[in-house]
């Protein structure tokens, strides 16, 4: 019989708010399909994790809620040497949006973005003004799920759960509103499929949770170039990676954030229906 690797995908927690469910059964087909059998694990308590060989923080949906949670378990995933995809350092380096700014210092063209430290009117104002923004959105640095994520005209008052926080204020996108945010897959540093994500009408928000409605895209070579030159900047190369872009006010496409620890894969877009993120995966152990 051909070896079996036993992967544990951490999942979430049986409170959480959003349904997590379909969308782990294509993930889950598409690593059986490659050889692997599949475990779920609680990311908050996922217990002895020696046994298995590969974890896949695929579903850790909600770390943003417990940080220090999630870091801690970063910590021991990384103390005990556990084989982890995508690796630690990965994860780590992409679960606080500061990696915008690295990205930025390294040419590629991101979504404007001014990191503030402890939010006040005085200071969205300040930032606003520095990115000549009549409208913003303000999100946590370390965020999910668009938790925490406001969009915010000029003179209004920065909302209760945000003041005195850490906040990244960023230009609404006029793109956003108009075409929709573009999310581009690759496995093993190979582009898969493309989707657009839309908002419902009068929001910002393209999570499904808010109205949101995706459908499959034909990415151009200028998208992939972009999102290929996003992901060269991660400390090591991702094994499976979803990138988001939206255009600006002239059109042009920029970085609003990669997504290399839970992401949804949306693989009923892929033309392949997932197998090479399943070969992917299979390949890295």
């Amino acid at each position: 019989m051909p070896f079996q690797p036993r992967v544990a995908i951490l999942v979430p927690t049986p409170d959480y708010y959003e349904k997590w469910q379909p969308a782990f059964a294509r993930k889950a087909a598409a690593l059986t399909a490659a050889g692997l059998i599949v475990e779920q694990r609680v990311w908050t308590d996922p217990g002895d994790l020696s046994g298995h060989d590969l974890v896949l923080p695929l579903f850790a949906w909600g770390y943003q809620r417990d940080v220090a949670g999630w870091y801690g378990l970063l910590d021991r995933l990384e103390a005990e040497a556990l084989p982890v995809v995508n690796p630690v350092p990965v994860l780590r380096w992409n679960s606080d949006k500061a990696y915008l700014a690295e990205l930025g210092v390294k040419g590629v063209a991101v979504v404007p973005t001014i990191d503030v430290p402890a939010l006040d009117d005085a200071g969205l104002a300040e930032a606003m003004a520095e990115l000549a923004a009549d409208e913003a959105v303000i999100k946590p640095a370390i965020s999910g799920g668009a938790d925490g994520t406001h969009r915010i005209a000029r003179g209004a008052p920065v909302p209760r759960d945000a003041m005195g926080q850490r906040r990244l204020v960023q230009p609404l996108m006029p793109g956003i509103l108009t075409d929709g945010e573009y999310s581009l897959f690759f496995f093993a540093g190979k582009f898969s499929h493309a989707i657009v994500k839309r908002p419902a009408s009068g929001d910002f928000r393209v999570q499904e949770q808010f109205g949101g409605r995706e459908t499959g895209w034909s990415a151009s070579a200028a998208a992939q170039d972009l999102a290929a030159a996003a992901l060269a900047a991660a400390p090591a190369p991702p094994v499976y990676a979803r990138v988001d872009m939206v255009g600006d006010a002239a059109g042009t496409l920029r970085i609003m954030e990669l997504e290399l620890i839970e992401p949804s894969l949306f693989l009923h877009h892929a033309p392949d229906r997932g197998a090479a993120f399943g070969r992917a995966v299979y390949g890295a152990i």
